[in-house]
């Protein structure tokens, strides 16, 4: 991910300015990985080191989003709703 990328998610998702940290911001960040590893492995399908990260980072996202959903419900249906991470 270029740089350029990520301050355009931080800026799309930020609460407020300077937000870099928020569970939103996180969110958007690791899907953005996750989304570029998913494609990686339609070419480099024996890939086993990466897919390991790729889980990791997965299992991250998941924690990130049950946290989410505990704490404030509307923020967890409008970040899933925004990345269109579930249906």
């Amino acid at each position: 991910m270029t740089p350029e990328r990520k301050q355009e998610l931080i800026t799309e998702f930020a609460a407020h300015e300077g937000d870099t940290g928020s569970p939103e911001v996180q969110i958007a960040i690791l899907t953005e990985r996750i989304t570029h590893l998913t494609n990686h492995f339609r070419t480099h399908h024996k890939d086993h080191a990466s897919r390991r990260g790729l889980l990791q980072l997965v299992s991250r996202r998941r924690g990130l989003l049950d946290y989410l959903k505990r704490t404030e419900f509307s923020r967890y249906k409008s970040i899933i709703g925004a990345l269109g991470i579930r249906k």
